[in-house]
Order: structure tokens, then C-alpha cells, then sequence
């Protein structure tokens, strides 16, 4: 088996060490892309969540102000008022 000069040698490994930075730089960019990207789903899931439960903070609220205007409602309604004073008095 022939063997290159040691002039050769020094080039072949010159360009495998510059192979293998260029690899490895490329592997770290896509990491650093990737580990942004899961960062900005976690992110994105985190405002969804705060997105939902605010929505169920305005439907209840919602809700109680409607029972509270039907409530009054009923309670200045003539009727509804009196027997509200005759079962008091009794």
C-alpha cells in the first residue's frame, strides 16, 4: 500500500479537520435553531393557557352579572316584592 508524501498527509488532514468544523459548526447552528424553536412553542403554549383561562374568568362573570340582573329584576318586580315583605313580616 502506497503512502502519500507527508506533504499530502498535511493537506488530507488540513481538509478533514476543516470538514469536520464546518460539520460541527452547522450541527451547532441547527441546535441553537432548534432549541429557539422549542422555546417559542413552550411560549406559545404558555399564552394559550392564560388565553383560556381568562376566557372562563369572563364567561363566569358574564354569567354572575346575568343571575344578578335577572335577580334584581325579579326582585323590583310589584309582586315578587311583596310576598318578599309578607314573608318577612310573618
Amino acid at each position: 500500500m502506497a503512502t502519500g508524501t507527508p506533504d499530502s498527509q498535511a493537506r488530507f488532514g488540513q481538509s478533514v479537520k476543516g470538514l469536520l468544523t464546518e460539520k460541527v459548526n452547522t450541527c451547532g447552528t441547527d441546535v441553537i435553531a432548534l432549541t429557539k424553536q422549542v422555546l417559542k412553542g413552550s411560549r406559545s403554549s404558555e399564552l394559550l393557557g392564560q388565553a383560556a383561562r381568562n376566557m372562563v374568568l369572563q364567561e363566569d362573570a358574564i354569567l354572575h352579572s346575568e343571575d344578578a340582573r335577572s335577580y334584581s329584576e325579579e326582585v323590583s318586580n310589584p309582586k315578587v316584592l311583596s310576598s318578599l315583605l309578607i314573608y318577612r313580616t310573618s
